[in-house]
């Protein structure tokens, strides 16, 4: 996993150019990750706007994803629907091609890391989900099975769809 400190980070990208300003922004989700609920506030605004910007990932998406992944693991009591949808929806943009390829250097900690999604949704198993943080976590499960296709289809899902699908409405 690239350290926070590490100067690589400069020189990764990000929808608005260096990365310099994302480990800044894990460090605060590290301190504080179970009270940021809201993906409208700090830090998760920034994060989300720069790294999975319209659908869209970036170098630097590949190397925060394990720290995002380690976080929310290590975190104690709920935690934000975030920690799951992230790294769910940094993999399916990754591979619909929405992104750059995995830089050789991160590529061991990312795979690692959509790997330990088990581990992040083990470690909160017992929490009580809304129906956000369920469908995050769903989404995220399938990423860490490498059922991409199934996991863009569970983030598509809003409370209009999910209705239509059981009434078997598959009308316009």
């Amino acid at each position: 996993m690239l350290a926070l400190n590490d100067p690589r980070w400069a020189t990764l990208s990000h929808a608005y150019g260096s990365a310099q300003d994302i480990p800044e922004m894990l460090r605060v989700l590290g301190q504080d990750a179970g009270r940021i609920t809201s993906i409208d506030s700090e830090p998760w605004f920034g994060l989300w706007s720069s790294l999975c910007h319209q659908d869209d990932v970036f170098e630097a998406s590949y190397a925060a994803v394990p720290h995002v992944v380690e976080i929310g693991t290590n975190a104690n009591g709920p935690i934000s629907f975030s920690f799951f949808q992230f790294p769910a929806a940094v993999e399916v943009a990754r591979k619909s091609g929405r992104g750059p390829e995995v830089p050789f250097d991160l590529k061991f900690a990312y795979f690692a890391a959509t790997k330990k999604i088990d581990d992040l949704i083990a470690a909160h198993r017992n929490e009580d989900w809304d129906i956000d943080t369920l469908l995050s976590v769903l989404a995220a499960q399938a990423v860490a099975k490498g059922n991409h296709r199934v996991a863009a289809a569970i983030m598509n899902l809003d409370d209009v769809l999910i209705q239509r699908l059981i009434d078997f409405d598959f009308a316009n």
